[in-house]
């Protein structure tokens, strides 16, 4: 499939393909027209593109040369499409373009479907090739948000009064969703539960963020979670390294979480950078371990915490052991389109014929 289709599709078989093995579904004990996929990505189409303006310009335009793979390629369901080839998956397959906060509403999309009864499982997350593209780099660039460093591992520094923008990475992360009776009855390994999202917007400019959106995002999360800021373990921020990005979402978290104990917040692309679509999939992946051993993730060290960015239990350094209950994870991306996903621990079920009710196994 590679020479016919795309870098993005290929991450994205790759995922797929990893995220069935581990949870332990073979592919033909699949019912295929009832699984869907649905993928969050930024953008799609640019890296083929670019390669073939590229051979047109290096060969006198000769137009001879253009791939006749181009269209197929290019469409915007390119990364889901590829996946359902593969795998032989006759169900919904497609992307959901929403910038930087994608990786996060693949997810919620996928859960939506399985509520609607529209198919039984679903593989979601998200999906990135930007690294590959150099109209992101060059537009980041011109923005004045293109992050970089005399050393190039502190060139992606969040929250840190010396940042200067965003350092472009690309990857991907898809999740097996399914009902909880269904992954019970299989026996499966649970990760971790969907308790509450909320998706808006601000309508109020292209690139820069608005806090008061941000902060109605995470409030309307929590309300359809049924919970208290309080009862959010750990806080992942959206913390791509730009000013005005980290200034207002730290603004807005601030507002709900500044006055609780229990909270803890950290951020995950000081260590990988900003993988665009798949970023609010990738940190969610990065923050589920804690449900298992108790360990709330640092931010990649940062030296200088910006003044505007002192969050209270900020992890900066060394990891912090505590029972984790409820994950919140924030994406935000341009054109105003907000994300917040909250995850729970599974906790087990137990019947106690003594006391004739149901308890729950920590």
């Amino acid at each position: 499939m590679r020479r016919r289709g795309t870098r993005a599709g290929s991450i994205s078989i790759y995922c797929a393909n990893e995220a069935l093995k581990d949870s332990g579904l073979s592919l033909d004990s699949l019912v295929k027209d009832r699984t869907g996929i649905y993928l969050g990505i930024t953008e799609h189409g640019n890296v083929e593109t670019e390669n073939e303006i590229y051979e047109l310009h290096e060969n006198k335009l000769d137009a001879s040369l253009w791939s006749h793979h181009h269209n197929p390629r290019t469409v915007a369901n390119a990364p889901a499409g590829e996946v359902s080839l593969n795998m032989g998956i006759t169900g919904p397959a497609y992307t959901i373009g929403a910038a930087c906060a994608a990786g996060n509403i693949g997810i919620i999309h996928g859960m939506q479907m399985l509520q609607l009864n529209e198919v039984d499982l679903a593989l979601a997350g998200g999906v990135s090739e930007s690294t590959g593209t150099f109209g992101i780099f060059a537009g980041f660039k011109s923005q004045g948000a293109l992050g970089s460093h005399d050393d190039p591992t502190k060139a992606s520094r969040p929250l840190d009064v010396t940042r200067n923008g965003i350092v472009v990475s690309e990857g991907g992360a898809i999740f097996v969703l399914e009902r909880l009776e269904d992954a019970l009855k299989r026996g499966a390994n649970i990760y971790g539960e969907i308790a509450g999202y909320h998706v808006n917007s601000d309508a109020v400019d292209f690139v820069l963020p608005d806090t008061q959106r941000q902060i109605q995002c995470i409030n309307a999360a929590l309300a359809k979670a049924k919970i208290t800021a309080n009862d959010v373990d750990i806080v992942n921020l959206h913390a791509t390294g730009t000013i005005s990005g980290d200034d207002n979402e730290c603004e807005a978290v601030k507002l709900i979480f500044g006055q609780v104990e229990n909270t803890y917040i950290n951020c995950t692309k000081g260590f990988i950078g900003h993988a665009m679509g798949a970023a609010g999939a990738l940190e969610l992946a990065g923050n589920l371990p804690s449900f298992t051993d108790n360990r709330i993730h640092s931010c990649k060290y940062i030296e200088n915490v910006d003044p505007k960015c002192s969050l209270k239990n900020l992890v900066n350094g060394d990891p912090v052991e505590k029972k984790v209950n409820f994950i919140l994870s924030n994406s935000f991306g341009m054109l105003g389109i907000n994300s917040v996903l909250i995850v729970k621990k599974y906790r087990e079920e137990i019947f106690c014929e003594e006391a004739e009710n149901w308890t729950l196994r920590p």
